[in-house]
């Protein structure tokens, strides 16, 4: 039996188990092999050679971009299969994953699928949760939207956390009060500061950073800075965001 598989992006802290591959609707696939093929690998012995699993990590938008579609990939290679060996059978499934999420297509097709060497390395890497605990200091979680102060979560507004998000995707560069109300506030927002009372919102974001307020420094008749200090860390997202320069 052969397995085709494909994915939509998912968070690396993903828990295997939780996702089930839903069921793609099949084109008419039969199978012949070429002859003389090579083998892949050696069949350990008192086993046989019943098929093989293609992981394809592809999401809705990439395929898109190539000019395609999922259901047109899954048809065009069980038709390749039937053409090349009649008398298979085929299998394709689809792996669902939250809209958003980061981490490699094809990592978590075969996380889902409960691939042994896939599985062996998710339970090797370390627990993120682990690691913010153990590191005292500032933690910025982008990939979260979440801030950690000695090991304790800040309770950051939406609009703080953009706010310090945009400072710290461009580290070292003094950002200007007019900049930050264009980039963070549309026209339709209720409640756009002007150049005065943007210092109200810093005032703000900085009185949460409490004994860390100075990672965010003012730089007198320019505007704001972020300034990293030896006990800060930064979780990037999985994907550079757009805005990094």
């Amino acid at each position: 039996m052969s397995i085709a598989h494909l994915t939509t992006p998912l968070a690396t802290s993903y828990n295997a188990p939780s996702i089930a591959p839903a069921p793609l609707p099949a084109a008419d696939a039969v199978a012949p092999a070429a002859p003389g093929a090579a083998h892949i690998r050696a069949v350990p012995s008192g086993t046989e050679a019943r098929g093989f699993v293609l992981y394809v990590g592809i999401d809705e938008e990439k395929a898109e971009n190539d000019g395609t579609e999922l259901g047109s990939i899954v048809a065009q290679i069980k038709a390749l299969v039937s053409q090349l060996a009649p008398s298979s059978e085929t299998y394709a499934a689809v792996a669902l994953a939250p809209r958003g999420s980061g981490g490699r297509d094809v990592d978590v097709v075969r996380l889902a699928l409960q691939d042994p060497a896939a599985l062996a390395k998710h339970r090797q890497t370390p627990d993120v949760d682990a690691a913010d605990r153990a590191h005292a200091g500032v933690v910025i979680d982008l990939s979260r939207k979440r801030l950690l102060l000695d090991n304790e979560s800040a309770n950051l507004t939406y609009k703080e956390f953009e706010l310090l998000q945009y400072l710290v995707l461009r580290e070292g560069r003094t950002i200007e009060r007019a900049e930050l109300i264009s980039a963070l506030w549309s026209s339709g927002d209720d409640d756009i500061p002007n150049e005065r009372t943007i210092d109200v919102h810093v005032r703000r974001l900085r009185s949460k950073l409490g004994s860390y307020e100075d990672i965010v420094r003012t730089v007198r008749g320019v505007g704001y800075r972020f300034d990293r200090h030896a006990d800060v860390s930064v979780r990037q997202t999985s994907t550079p965001s757009p805005d990094l320069f």
